[in-house]
């Protein structure tokens, strides 16, 4: 127990009744669809085989819930971005994030400056959506870590990046995992909007029929 709060660990020995009883917690119908909950386990463990960790990552358990049972309806969804990080001598190395990404049929095409490259692309993000989703403007990157999940394979190896954000009201984490680090760190960030907007209960303006 955490307080009066019972706090169910999901890891790779998680188990039917623990997905349930955390799908429950977070809003998720797991029974939606046809999908059962022995099935999100397998999926869950491939996942953290791979090197997720989703008790650390509750904001992005939540979205992979939603995936897996077919109930995720994005509130933005990626088309590109492109990251320039350069060194001029002995000043501070700069970095400029180009994205661009679709709502419903808008796309929009933003750049922002940053103090590193995920500064950047949070900041080129924010930029796109705060025009449709001006409530973002209380989301805050609080924490950021990156680990290395196999060090054996050097510069090769997968890295794990955890973000921890806030907004009025909550404080949740998100996960990215990847052999590129810049890849890490937008899934981790993407979740974390991705999850705030859910929070909201703001209608995705997406239309995923149309997308198919």
């Amino acid at each position: 127990l955490v307080g009066n709060k019972r706090r169910v660990i999901v890891s790779e020995q998680s188990g039917k009744s623990n997905i349930e009883y955390k799908a429950k917690e977070l809003g998720v119908d797991i029974g939606k669809n046809g999908v059962t909950g022995h099935q999100i386990v397998s999926s869950i463990k491939e996942l953290e085989d791979y090197g997720f960790e989703f008790d650390a990552a509750e904001g992005s358990l939540k979205l992979i819930m939603e995936k897996l049972t077919d109930q995720f309806v994005p509130y933005f969804e990626l088309e590109s971005f492109r990251v320039v990080v350069e060194k001029d001598k002995e000043r501070p190395c700069y970095s400029h994030a180009m994205i661009k990404i679709r709502v419903g049929n808008t796309t929009e095409i933003t750049s922002a400056e940053g103090e590193g490259p995920v500064s950047a692309l949070d900041n080129a993000l924010r930029k796109a959506l705060t025009t449709i989703y001006p409530q973002i403007d209380d989301l805050h990157l609080v924490d950021f870590k990156v680990r290395v999940i196999d060090g054996m394979d050097g510069t090769d190896a997968k890295v794990r990046v955890l973000i921890e954000s806030r907004d009025e009201n909550n404080i949740f984490s998100t996960i990215g995992v990847s052999e590129d680090i810049i890849e890490a760190s937008w899934q981790a960030l993407a979740d974390s909007f991705q999850y705030k907007l859910s929070l909201d209960n703001k209608k995705p303006m997406y239309n995923k029929n149309k997308a198919k």
